[in-house]
């Protein structure tokens, strides 16, 4: 294959996945905002203007996100550049489970700690005060970067199918957990039962009552996935961001606290220099 054809099929394969990176996140992010519209009528309402931004910076996002993936999808499949297999034979199967959570807990190290760095003043004001714009959050708010906070999030997969083997099903396992806790995390109420965060388990995964917090008061909650790291350095305020999650009367009261705060707006609120 001549560099020229090597090119031009990399760019095909950077645009088809970004392709599928930002349909993937209108079909998610567009589902769950059904839900919502049906289970809890009237909590986006007046954010029409908010919703359209977090569509086109989330659109943005996608090709962060697709480009890299598709430059990877090729060297892998064209190239064998990475740890990627399709054998399920060709490890353990009891190492399918165990890759999956390798990765998820990787990835919830790595953006644990770029998170909480967004939150220090210049890289807030330069990038991360894209996403706190969503005040409240809503079903599309799952990708809305800056770019900037986009491209740290990108690399992640990408840099860990070098690193750590796994199975392609696998690995489509953890990009669906991905998705659906980005979106369900922004949403702006529970859909998980109760038992789930409000029980022993809930204490050390992340939903949307604990990350709904992050955005009403900024300096906790940083985690992805599992709070873990929270709890660990001490950012942990645990859930309740809009109240039980589970009443009406709890999301509007969260959604007034996440707009109101001390009655400034998030590019104006500056975290701490400890955050």
């Amino acid at each position: 294959m001549s560099i020229v054809t090597a090119a031009i099929a990399i760019i095909l394969s950077a645009f088809a996945m970004t392709l599928i990176v930002g349909v993937r996140y209108l079909i998610s992010s567009g589902a769950f905002a059904l839900a919502t519209r049906a289970v809890r009528p009237g909590l986006y309402a007046g954010l029409d203007a908010q919703i359209g931004r977090e569509i086109a910076w989330s659109l943005a996002s996608a090709a962060i996100y697709g480009i890299p993936a598709g430059v990877v999808a090729w060297g892998w499949q064209n190239r064998g550049w990475t740890r990627i297999y399709a054998d399920p034979h060709a490890f353990p199967l009891w190492y399918l489970p165990l890759s999956v959570l390798l990765y998820l807990a990787a990835h919830d190290s790595w953006f644990y700690w770029t998170h909480r760095w967004m939150h220090r003043p210049v890289p807030f004001r330069l990038a991360h005060a894209v996403h706190h714009a969503s005040r409240p959050p809503t079903a599309w708010a799952a990708m809305a970067f800056h770019p900037v906070e986009a491209l740290t999030g990108a690399i992640v997969i990408p840099a860990l199918v070098f690193v750590i083997p796994i199975h392609i099903g696998a690995l489509a396992f953890v990009l669906g957990i991905m998705t659906l806790m980005g979106v369900t995390n922004h949403m702006g109420w529970e859909i998980f039962p109760r038992f789930l965060w409000r029980g022993p388990l809930g204490g050390w995964l992340i939903t949307a009552s604990h990350h709904q917090r992050h955005h009403a008061e900024y300096r906790c909650n940083y985690g992805l996935y599992f709070r873990f790291w929270d709890r660990l350095c001490g950012t942990d305020r645990g859930v309740g961001g809009f109240a039980d999650g589970e009443s009406r009367g709890g999301v509007v009261a969260g959604r007034a606290a996440a707009r109101g705060g001390a009655g400034r707006q998030p590019g104006h609120q500056p975290p701490s220099r400890q955050s």
